[in-house]
C-alpha cells in the first residue's frame, strides 16, 4: 500500500490529500493508515531522496526537502528564462484582459480545461489569485502580478495594445471552398 500513498501524494502534487481522502481510497483503518504513513515517512528520512512527506493541517504533501533549496532555486531561475508556450500567452491575455477572472471563464473562452497552464503561470509569478466570485461555489478570481508587467515590459495594464476587431472575409469567398479545381480531360 505505501507505493499507492506515494503515488496518490504524488497525483494531487500541491493540493495535497486529507486524511481522510487517503482513508476512503486505500479503504483502511486508522492504525493502518497512521502506521502507513509513518513508513513512508520514515523512508524519506532515511534515504538520501530530494523529498519528504509533509502534513499542513490536515493536508498531506510531498515536498522537497529544505537542505537542496539552493538547487531548486537556480532550477527555478533557469525555468523562468523560458519562454512562454503560445497557451501560456493565451492564458495571459485572457487573464491580463479580463480580470478578474475566474478559471471556468478562462476555460469556456479557451475550450479546453486551463488548471494545469493556470498553475504553472502562478508558479511563474506572473498571476495570483485575486479573491473570490460571488458565484455558486465562490471560485478563485485570478489577476496578474507586477512579475507579468516585469515581464513584458509594461508600466501598467493601460500600456496593454487596443483589442483589433477580427476583420470580415471582404470578397465574400468561401475560405474552406479548395482553390484548386480539377479540370475534366
Amino acid at each position: 500500500m505505501k507505493p499507492v500513498l506515494e503515488g496518490l501524494l504524488f497525483l494531487m502534487g500541491d493540493d495535497g490529500i486529507t486524511y481522510d481522502e487517503i482513508k476512503q481510497i486505500l479503504s483502511i483503518n486508522d492504525e493502518q493508515l497512521s502506521n502507513l504513513i509513518d513508513e513512508l515517512q520514515k523512508d524519506y528520512e532515511n534515504t538520501s531522496r530530494g523529498i519528504t512527506l509533509n502534513k499542513y493541517g490536515d493536508i498531506y504533501k510531498l515536498t522537497t526537502k529544505k537542505e537542496y533549496k539552493n538547487y531548486y532555486e537556480k532550477l527555478q531561475e533557469i525555468t523562468m528564462m523560458r519562454t512562454l508556450s503560445t497557451s501560456a500567452l493565451e492564458t495571459l491575455a485572457i487573464i491580463a484582459y479580463k480580470q478578474p477572472i475566474t478559471r471556468i471563464e478562462i476555460d469556456e473562452l479557451r475550450g479546453i480545461n486551463s488548471t494545469q497552464m493556470l498553475r504553472n503561470l502562478m508558479a511563474r509569478d506572473l498571476i495570483k489569485e485575486v479573491g473570490r466570485s460571488n458565484n455558486v461555489g465562490h471560485p478563485i478570481l485570478y489577476g496578474v502580478t507586477s512579475s507579468f508587467l516585469d515581464h513584458f515590459g509594461l508600466k501598467s495594464l493601460e500600456e496593454l495594445p487596443t483589442p483589433q476587431p477580427i476583420k470580415e472575409n471582404e470578397d465574400n469567398q468561401d475560405l474552406y471552398e479548395t482553390k484548386y479545381k480539377e479540370e475534366n480531360y
